[in-house]
């Protein structure tokens, strides 16, 4: 793989981040691509236009306001709050088709540029609920975009199976850790880094950060 070229779908969070310097080690050319839907802070699209061009990665930002006025919840409404999950509900932030739409079209870019292989962050193992984060969704997904252009696309899914320590192993393995906890925005409420330390992304990255720390001190 190391001499083909990759799209990243990126967001300028933790778990895109690492997937982004994953995929630098992986492939000869990187390109990223952010989708802007109105989502609540726009800082999430100046955090990935930073880091990529602090990392030297060629940039799209793609107009995907449509989604924004289909789906409605905490991730592009102000006033809907953003909440977990009752049992056997979504979370608030659950964007309907939105891993669809961003992966189908990153498969258009990355047909249009000549890339075979599309990278994202979905993860089963902390995915909050979210069904289209879920490996059988990415299976399905990847046969469906190569019938549909006649082209071999290969989704890679770096943080499948790893839970938020183990995130933060890669991140450390791979030369990004101290990168990844002060450049990138999990935060909901828009804060870069260690975020407000209250919502629920924030609450998930900081638990994986001291478990890993945990681990990484007993070695």
């Amino acid at each position: 793989m190391k001499k083909d070229k990759a799209i990243v779908v990126f967001s300028g969070g933790q778990d895109s981040t690492t997937c982004l310097f994953w995929a630098m080690k992986q492939f000869e050319e990187v390109i990223a691509v952010t989708f802007d839907y109105n989502q609540r802070h726009k800082m999430e699209i100046e955090c990935a236009k930073n880091i990529t061009k602090e990392l030297g990665i060629k940039h799209h930002i793609l107009d995907m306001s449509l989604l924004n006025q289909l789906a409605p919840n905490a991730l592009t409404r102000d006033n809907i709050p953003v909440k977990a999950g009752e049992e056997g509900e979504l979370p608030s932030t659950f964007v309907p088709g939105r891993n669809l739409l961003f992966l189908s079209f990153a498969g258009v870019l990355a047909n249009q540029v000549g890339a075979k292989h599309i990278v994202t962050g979905v993860c089963e193992t902390d995915f909050s609920g979210y069904p289209d984060c879920r490996d059988i969704f990415i299976k399905s997904l990847n046969v469906t975009l190569n019938l549909s252009m006649d082209y071999q696309f290969v989704i890679h899914t770096p943080l499948m199976w790893l839970n938020k320590a183990e995130t933060w192993k890669l991140a450390d393995e791979l030369g990004a850790f101290d990168f990844v906890r002060e450049k990138t925005l999990t935060c909901y409420n828009g804060i870069i880094a260690d975020g407000c330390g209250e919502c629920p992304a924030c609450k998930l990255r900081r638990k994986g950060l001291e478990d890993y720390l945990k681990i990484r001190k007993e070695l």
